[in-house]
């Protein structure tokens, strides 16, 4: 790889597919800011747009048969116009699930291909879209290298313990096992304390990470490595999110099959689409419309005033675990668009763990400050955006170079 090469990132979901082009002129990691960036939204909607930085989105007319081959096509399109004729060094994509084999991102082919659609099941919501994207871009631009950079391999630092489900052996055998997900969201907010706080202080810290978003998972940290997270098996488990339950008594869903004789695609359907916020709320799987709505009377704002303080009260309960695991907390850091963003939630979260010694500085904490805990707290409260973008792009470039 040439300096001043670029790497492309693809990160591809059911609804969206972010993008982000990075320049890399030396040294061990890409420059922190992309040098374009943007994401198709609303794919499956009736008015789909391509939003790019510093422009205003564009609607766009989709192929409603293949929306998202369709988008990934104008996107493969605007890349070749923003590289003016120049190949990419490697065409990077985030994949959630990467399964017992994938620790580390490695050169997309066709055995790695294979692999990967087989544990399509295991991330319904992203996995196939994944692989679809580097299905075209094979067919597309056979000449650009593909790398996959998975979400499950922050994690393989997991305790056997941590990994175990109290399932007879052979199930692990056959890969039932805890996974953890949000890695490279967790990977950039690693890379992020180190630089802040320095490698030691970083490193010595016990942390937890909130990855707060549509999707919503916790992480501890110890040494910078992942000890314990939220999501297991599948990224349905652990905390409530925007439409996905979290962790649920799998008696309820035998009840639902059994009983309400649900079928599995509609407990599939129910579990990762009208569950979480939505789900309680009945309104919507956005905390601020909720957050809007808990003032009004009658059974609308009863409900989103119970989605908030479930959502609060599932993450209140999950942090604390984690704590105890960690022996005590020196560290708390939310990050993604709910974490990253609301100021709200992040103090009502915050009151709950004044037992700790935590305390917020409420200006600081409206104003989205890098540190928003009060000087006398006795637990050290971040705001941390996260990039898994460029997490993504660094692997690349780290594959490329050997």
């Amino acid at each position: 790889m040439t300096t001043g090469q670029p790497l492309l990132v693809l990160n591809c979901g059911s609804s969206s597919i972010k993008f982000a082009l990075y320049r890399c002129e030396g040294g061990d990691a890409p420059p922190r800011e992309a040098a374009w960036r943007g994401q198709v939204q609303g794919l499956g909607s009736a008015q789909p747009q391509l939003a790019q930085a510093g422009a205003s989105p564009q609607d766009l007319a989709l192929d409603p048969a293949h929306p998202t081959r369709d988008a990934l096509l104008r996107i493969v399109a605007a890349a070749r116009e923003q590289l003016g004729g120049e190949a990419p060094a490697a065409v990077a994509h985030r994949v959630v699930h990467g399964g017992p084999a994938h620790t580390a991102p490695v050169r997309v082919d066709a055995a790695v291909l294979d692999a990967l659609r087989r544990l399509v099941p295991l991330a319904p919501l992203h996995q196939p879209f994944a692989v679809e994207a580097m299905e075209i871009l094979q067919a597309q631009a056979p000449q650009w290298p593909q790398v996959a950079c998975f979400d499950t391999a922050f994690h393989h630092t997991l305790p056997l313990e941590e990994r175990l489900l109290p399932l007879p052996w052979s199930a692990w055998e056959r890969g039932l096992r805890r996974y953890g997900f949000h890695g490279l969201s967790y990977e950039y907010i690693a890379t992020a304390l180190a630089e802040r706080h320095g490698e030691a202080d970083a490193a010595a810290a016990r942390t937890v990470v909130a990855h707060l978003g549509s999707g919503a998972s916790l992480c501890a940290l110890q040494g910078l490595r992942s000890v314990a997270t939220t999501m297991g098996f599948s990224a349905l488990d652990g905390l409530m999110m925007g439409s996905r339950c979290g962790a649920l008594d799998p008696g309820a869903v035998l009840y639902l099959m059994e009983v309400e004789q649900l079928g599995l695609a509609e407990v599939a359907d129910l579990l990762y689409h009208r569950s979480g916020l939505l789900g309680v709320s009945g309104l919507s799987a956005d905390p601020r419309v909720l957050l809007a709505r808990e003032a009004d009377p009658g059974p609308d704002g009863e409900r989103a005033r119970a989605a908030l303080a479930l959502y609060v009260h599932r993450i209140v309960r999950e942090l604390g675990g984690l704590v105890a695991l960690l022996g005590g907390l020196d560290r708390l850091v939310f990050t993604a668009g709910v974490g990253e963003h609301s100021a709200v939630l992040r103090a009502r979260i915050c009151a709950a763990l004044g037992w700790l010694g935590l305390r917020l500085d409420p200006a600081a904490n409206e104003a989205h400050r890098p540190r928003i805990s009060a000087a006398d707290s006795r637990v050290d409260v971040g705001v941390e955006p996260t990039h898994e973008e460029w997490v993504a792009a660094r692997a690349a470039l780290r594959v490329l170079r050997g």
